[in-house]
């Protein structure tokens, strides 16, 4: 069995066909709230691309994608990890102008994802891009959007308790950042997940900042992939879960690498073999707008809203038979 929390005494709050209900709500009303917060419109969006693009993410370097040929087209395709790179690009194609943004319903598979409560080899979010000038690449600049995404958040959790009054999670609107070295100076003796559970547990509303990079540990906060966010100029958005007592992070998001950026965190990631790719070969050459934009979950934003202790009571997916086993034995209703 995978790693799992069995909270004490659990019990779902909704039925079944109100907890449907729940989820459309949640994310109807979330993408009215964060679209119109950042003047975002809607997009279609690929479930995979083709391998030589460069355009999926590789995440942190070692996560398997999904892979098949096609055989009409002479190509290799993979399944996004998620839609970083690419939606940098649509921007440029589809024409959109300093301001204004796009988002998309994004699907992925992630086969080497480790199973528990908030992790499942299904990714469903909400992936958004916003094209912004050089004078907003800087700390404050991403300080302000991800107000703009709590609010929505907080917005979005108020309107969900007058439909559903069984739910009364509490959200803090007051952000507390901090970046990953001020983290670890103050819990030096902490992992850094261990990190994240401490400081969310007393500033419940909380944005870490810079990961990527190594602290003075030598030890990178995280992993990030280093042709998509700059890497001083990023942030993971956490809200505190009292359903599963833990930190819960609901988004991944920065201000994304400009030429230098890019040509840095290459070097340092040692992935210099991507400097030939077309998607890199634009960015080093100043080919494409300069962006902010990042990841909301979709589902780990309804587990959050609506109590549940496990993602896979939002959505339907595959599990080991231990851990089905253990939710059924403590009530909790996997799809």
């Amino acid at each position: 069995m995978r790693t799992i929390y069995i909270p004490e005494n659990y019990s779902p709050k909704l039925d079944a066909y109100d907890t449907q209900r729940a989820i459309a709500y949640i994310k109807q009303t979330f993408q009215q709230e964060f679209s119109n917060a950042l003047n975002l419109k809607r997009v279609s969006a690929p479930l995979f691309v083709t391998e030589n693009s460069g355009l999926n993410d590789n995440l942190n370097g070692y996560e398997r994608p999904v892979s098949f040929d096609i055989p009409a087209v002479g190509a290799d395709a993979q399944v996004v990890h998620s839609l970083a790179k690419w939606k940098r690009l649509a921007l440029k194609r589809y024409g959109f102008t300093i301001g204004n943004g796009l988002y998309t319903d994004m699907n992925a598979i992630r086969r080497d994802e480790e199973l528990d409560n908030v992790h499942s080899i299904y990714v469903d979010q909400w992936d958004w891009e916003k094209i912004i000038t050089r004078e907003n690449r800087n700390l404050d600049y991403l300080k302000l959007i991800v107000q703009a995404i709590v609010r929505a958040i907080c917005d979005t959790n108020d309107r969900l308790h007058v439909r559903f009054p069984q739910l009364t999670l509490s959200l803090s609107r007051e952000v507390s950042f901090i970046t990953t070295q001020e983290l670890e100076d103050l819990y030096p003796d902490l992992t850094p997940s261990q990190r994240e559970n401490a400081y969310v547990k007393e500033h419940p509303t909380a944005c870490i900042m810079q990961i990527g990079g190594k602290l003075r540990s030598g030890k990178p906060h995280d992993g990030r992939a280093p042709d998509y966010d700059d890497w001083n100029l990023n942030c993971d958005i956490f809200f505190w879960d009292p359903a599963l007592n833990r930190a819960l992070e609901i988004s991944s998001m920065g201000i994304r690498v400009d030429a230098e950026a890019l040509d840095r965190q290459l070097r340092l990631a040692g992935c210099d073999d991507r400097r030939s790719l077309p998607f890199h070969q634009m960015l080093l050459n100043d080919q494409l707008p300069l962006t902010i934009g990042g990841g909301i979950g979709q589902s780990r934003l309804a587990m959050l809203l609506m109590g549940c202790a496990h993602i896979g009571e939002v959505q339907s997916s595959i599990w080991d038979n231990e851990t089905i086993s253990a939710c059924e034995k403590a009530g909790i209703p996997l799809l």
